[in-house]
């Protein structure tokens, strides 16, 4: 019997590009999204089926696990994948963008896992993967917010192993550097505050450069490809990095000292 994973935010990027490598390794792929009717592209290909799904929305979650269940008979891995960048200098950010920030990539992502656990916990089996960045181990600047919710799934994540391995349940985190998606463009949540001007100068300089590294980025197909892996491999190994920069980066970020990773951050992100 095939194997049946739930992806978030299945509708584009990362997401999508996971539903589509799990569909074409036989899997039967529960693609959630906020709106499945817009959908086209997963919903023509065989073992997939779209649910909604808003990771803020805890009757959605509920319903899209049990639809997802019924339907395919089981469930086995979930991958919490839908987030996005909110960037910009904090002072300029407002309570609200706060909250979403937060909302989305942090509390999204436990609503998720609180509504699946009793399921894994009856069957005594199931992973959770949840998808970071190598900006949940390290920082790059006017990314204060969106550092701050990656390293909080991955202290949530860290921790949540010890008391779920007892029952059967593994846990796992991706770890991804930079990824060509649409993460740099429609999904980024750009922070602007009438009359602050004092932060101009430097976002001008070196939005462009991290812009960039985006741009010229492998695509999420390696990601996807490393989810996969992560689900297959029957290791207890927690973390996941991915990317041609990201495994390199975290390595020189835990043996460097502090003040060398800052400069070699500042030389890349503050170059003229």
């Amino acid at each position: 019997m095939a194997k049946t994973v739930l992806i978030t935010g299945a509708s584009s990027g990362i997401g999508k590009a996971a539903a589509k490598y799990f569909q074409a390794k036989s899997w039967n792929v529960a693609a959630a999204m906020r709106s499945p009717e817009k959908e086209t592209e997963l919903t023509s290909l065989s073992g997939v089926k779209c649910f909604k799904l808003d990771v803020l929305d805890d009757a959605s979650i509920s319903t899209a696990i049990r639809e997802a269940v019924s339907h395919f008979g089981g469930l086995d891995i979930v991958v919490n994948n839908a987030g996005y960048g909110a960037v910009g200098a904090f002072e300029a950010a407002t309570k609200a963008q706060v909250e979403r920030q937060f909302g989305t990539n942090v509390f999204g992502v436990m609503n998720v896992v609180r509504e699946v656990l009793p399921f894994f916990r009856e069957k005594k089996s199931g992973i959770i993967i949840n998808i970071t960045s190598m900006g949940g181990r390290l920082t790059f600047p006017l990314y204060s917010l969106y550092h701050a919710t990656k390293w909080a799934v991955e202290g949530f994540t860290e921790s949540l192993r010890y008391e779920l391995t007892p029952l059967g349940i593994k846990v796992k985190l991706i770890e991804p550097g930079a990824i060509k998606t649409d993460f740099y463009e429609r999904s980024q949540d750009l922070f602007k505050k009438d009359g602050l001007t004092a932060y101009d100068d430097y976002q001008t300089l070196t939005m462009p450069n991290m812009q960039a590294a985006g741009a010229n980025a492998p695509g999420p197909e390696i990601v996807a490809e490393m989810i996969y892996t992560a689900a297959t491999d029957g290791s207890d190994r927690l973390r996941y990095a991915v990317g041609s920069n990201a495994p390199a980066l975290i390595f020189l970020r835990r043996i460097l000292p502090e003040s060398w990773f800052t400069g070699i951050v500042k030389s890349q992100v503050e170059k003229q």
